[in-house]
């Protein structure tokens, strides 16, 4: 008990989350479930699950000697925070950790027989849960950091809630939330009967912290993926020297990523003399998160992501520099692309980042934007089911037996579309049937701990490579290596085999862990490191397994080291980078890709070389046989035709071609289709006089009339090509075959036979006039608005045009001169002969002597003739 050495440790007194222990307990004796809201620095993370075990001196519940201690299974999202927390725990009871205070995290286990207290991450908790639902031994699980709404965490809290209501009512559980929107954390936990849990408060001593605002002296660019603008870190490395001016202890900064932590680190060299210069993160080496966390000999900056926000103390700290970025999860699931994008950080995590300063005296914050900028944050973190991959939470959800997420107590439901994605995936491994089951290699596959691509490259690559060399180059996957080792999978091997750094030494730890889950079915064959690479990267990620693409006519290949282009098998387009030693290769596994922003292809970062065979049997489930007949323009030419073939491909990845002598009926026709669609209805076909004429009728009123005169458009026409181009269609073969087909008598199909209307078409739409002459003059439909081109001297005496569309539209008149050169243009002849013949005869009659111009045309003879010669 911390009783026996209260006198060595009696920092839990000054705790403030002690006083509100009592309410926590009796929460938990009457409902079996709470929410703790305590502020960073209370002691949440550690006073709580010692108060709760019983193991302290004074508060409720305290075990005697010799009596049984309850289990308490403390879950924090990330490593660094378990072992700083279990270290602190062990610190308060004056003992070593492993003792009664243990930790768990993949690849590291320190528990006894002692142990009562064990931190775990979240992503260790699930494992538990999926081997033992019952938590045997466990009396109480406190979910920690809850508000920062990890997936792993709010899974985790699903599957707890189920094991509440179905399994072990008496199994206890508290979210602990170091922020106050704990009402959805109330709800959940308050199960079906629809009252909240009770909310206990502990309120911290939270130290006045003053804020300043220090925005750069330039206008810096916004970040775009995990690119931040050098000029923003200069300017925190600034403000950074600035803070160690003006204010006394320790400065914390928090930067978006580990590249810029060693960008700043390196702006700092100056004051290295005087101060020490930390770079804390989860990658970090052990002694540096040891050095972080514990209080130095002489000032300090801490370097840090988001992982010191709220559930990590850094002692010492008086200031803390504020970049305003983080970085947090996007997938693109139409391009099978998943990585992290720098973002402006929300306000809450802006309130958790100042908070730091003022744990344990007055303090300052330096935010390195404008105050008004504060005003287009968001409010809170996205939660990350709602932008991550989820095929990890798909098959953890399987194989927990509710496919799809279906019936869990979730704060947020996933979204639709990438559970769609994640089954696809799961799929294509094997992992989950039809129905979204869990299939028994599912099963194997999760239990791996990995992401279930890498699972599967685990288990199918032992059986192919060895035991040894597949986990080797899983356990590279499952931790991206420095990105300064270089883009080719098998030459990192090589390095981080032969390095001492702390990447290296935590990857053998891995190594280690991921032989303990061999599952060959067949005796390892023995394949070269750089065959190995590439078989594990494309079974990992078959849909990235990528071919070069060909060079067009007259472009010449890349030269070695030259940034080279390439198309993988899920369609998207590809590029290493300049110098890289994967250019030249035909075939590469992509492990690691992002697509930049603007960027038309996906940039890589990791890949191995590998070859077409590797690529098949990788990839066996995207290869396909198809016929492909379709529209396409040959080179050389500028018109379109008919092209069939048989494609042999790999996803979007064509492996092999030959010709089709006589391609299927209906994908002939789907290509003579686009070929209608590519170049025009009004382009392929040949269109006479007498089509072009009835097309423009049949248009003109269907504008006029509507129903039942049906468009006869392009878009039209080809919507409706079965009712009209039938049965010449279903003959053609080939370009020519459309251009001969009789347009006239194949448009004539689209009038309106059935209701009797069609019968009406020359009534209504007249293809010619009869004038007073008795000529029969065309109409011209090109026009919105129909005309007749007529002769002047041929309509002296007719009053009235006739009027189109039952009586609709008039008819416009183009007089014309004797020469059939326009005269003058009206829709009403009287008024015309009333008030603009006058004109047009004084303007003509001289040029044209010989033709009548009387003075009165309403009562003069109509004719097509001159006046005879005298």
């Amino acid at each position: 008990m911390i009783g026996e050495t209260a006198g060595v440790n009696p920092a839990w007194l000054d705790l403030p989350v002690r006083t509100a222990v009592p309410a926590l307990w009796r929460a938990l004796e009457e409902r079996g479930a709470a929410v703790l809201e305590a502020p960073p620095g209370t002691g949440k993370t550690t006073l709580v699950p010692l108060a709760l075990a019983g193991l302290v001196e004074g508060l409720p519940r305290e075990v005697e000697d010799g009596a049984h201690a309850r289990r308490v299974l403390v879950a924090e999202p990330r490593r660094l925070a378990v072992r700083a927390a279990a270290r602190r725990m062990a610190w308060l009871l004056g003992e070593p950790v492993g003792e009664r205070v243990g930790f768990t995290v993949r690849g590291e286990r320190k528990v006894g027989p002692r142990t009562v207290v064990e931190v775990v991450t979240t992503g260790v908790l699930l494992q538990r849960l999926q081997r033992d639902q019952e938590l045997a031994g466990v009396d109480l699980v406190l979910l920690d950091e809850c508000h920062e709404r990890h997936l792993d965490a709010d899974t985790a809290l699903a599957f707890l809630l189920d094991v509440r209501a179905a399994l072990r009512p008496e199994l206890q559980l508290v979210c602990a939330s170091a922020t106050s929107d704990t009402a959805a954390w109330a709800r959940l936990l308050g199960g079906e009967a629809g009252e909240p849990a009770p909310i206990v408060e502990a309120h911290g001593i939270q130290h006045p912290v003053d804020v300043v605002w220090s925005p750069p002296p330039r206008p810096v660019r916004p970040p775009q993926g995990l690119r931040t603008d050098p000029a923003l870190l200069e300017h925190v490395a600034a403000t950074v020297l600035r803070a160690l001016r003006e204010r006394d202890g320790d400065v914390l900064c928090f930067l978006p990523g580990t590249g810029e932590i060693a960008r700043v680190a390196g702006l700092l060299g100056a004051v290295r003399d005087t101060v020490d210069v930390l770079q804390l993160h989860g990658r970090a080496d052990r002694a540096v998160q040891d050095a972080a966390l514990s209080p130095g000999a002489r000032r300090r900056v801490v370097l840090t992501t988001s992982v010191a926000e709220s559930s990590l103390t850094v002692p010492g700290v008086r200031s803390v520099v504020d970049c305003g970025l983080a970085r947090e999860p996007r997938t693109d699931h139409a391009r099978g692309l998943a990585g992290l994008v720098t973002v402006r950080s929300s306000l809450a995590t802006g309130r958790q980042r100042a908070g730091r300063a003022g744990r344990e005296a007055p303090g300052a914050v330096y935010r390195c934007w404008a105050e008004a900028e504060d005003a287009l944050a968001r409010a809170l973190p996205t939660p990350e089911i709602m932008q991550a991959d989820l095929t990890s939470f798909a098959l953890q959800t399987a194989c927990w037996g509710a496919p799809g997420a279906t019936g869990l107590a979730l704060p947020d439901a996933p979204p639709s579309g990438a559970m769609a994605a994640a089954h696809t995936t799961l799929a294509a491994l094997g992992a989950v049937d039809a129905e979204g089951r869990a299939t028994g290699r599912g099963v194997r596959i999760a239990r791996t701990g990995l992401h279930p691509r890498l699972g599967r490259a685990l288990l199918d690559g032992a059986a192919l490579v060895g035991e040894q060399q597949a986990a080797e180059l899983v356990a590279l996957l499952s931790e991206e290596p420095p990105r300064s080792l270089g883009e080719d999978l098998a030459a990192v091997r090589r390095a981080v085999r032969g390095s001492k750094d702390p990447y290296a030494a935590r990857w053998r730890e891995e190594v280690r862990r991921l032989r303990r889950h061999p599952d060959a079915e067949e005796p390892p064959q023995q394949v070269g490191d750089a065959a190995a690479a590439g078989l594990i990267a494309g079974l990992a990620f078959p849909e990235r397994i990528a071919r070069a693409r060909t060079p067009k006519a007259g472009q010449p290949r890349p030269e070695p080291g030259a940034p080279a282009a390439y198309l993988m098998a899920s369609g998207t387009a590809a590029a290493t980078g300049a110098g890289s030693a994967l250019s030249g290769a035909e075939w590469i596994a992509v492990a690691v890709a992002d697509r930049p922003a603007g960027s038309p292809s996906a940039r890589v970062q990791l890949a191995a070389v590998t070859d077409e065979a590797t690529a098949r049997r990788c990839a066996a489930a995207l290869l396909t046989d198809r016929d492909e007949v379709r529209w396409a323009v040959p080179p050389g030419s500028r018109r379109g035709e008919v092209a069939a073939r048989r494609v042999a491909s790999l996803g979007a990845v064509e492996l092999a071609t030959e010709p089709i002598a006589a391609p299927d009926p209906a994908l002939l026709r789907a290509a003579l289709l686009e070929g209608l669609a590519t170049e025009g209805v009004g382009e392929l076909l040949t269109w006479s006089a007498e089509a072009t004429g009835l097309r423009q009728r049949m248009a003109f009123l269907h504008r006029v009339i509507g129903d039942p005169w049906p468009g006869v458009d392009d878009r039209s026409l080809l919507e409706r090509a079965g009712d009209w181009l039938e049965p010449e269609l279903s003959r053609a073969r080939r370009r020519t075959d459309l251009e001969r087909i009789p347009t006239a008598t194949a448009l004539a199909r689209l009038l309106p036979w059935a209701s009797g209307a069609a019968g009406r078409l020359d009534e209504l739409a007249p293809e010619r006039i009869t004038v007073p002459t008795g000529s029969r003059i065309r109409v011209d439909y090109s026009t919105d608005q129909p005309f007749l081109a007529v002769k002047l001297q041929e309509l002296f005496g007719w009053q009235d045009a006739p009027r189109l569309a039952d009586g609709r539209v008039p008819l416009t008149i183009h007089l014309l001169s004797p020469a059939g050169r326009p005269a003058a243009v009206t829709g009403d002849l009287a008024s015309f002969w009333r008030e603009g013949y006058r004109a047009v005869r004084a303007e003509l009659r001289g040029r044209y002597p010989r033709h009548p111009w009387p003075e009165d045309p309403t009562a003069a003879e109509p004719t097509r003739r001159a006046n005879p010669r005298r």
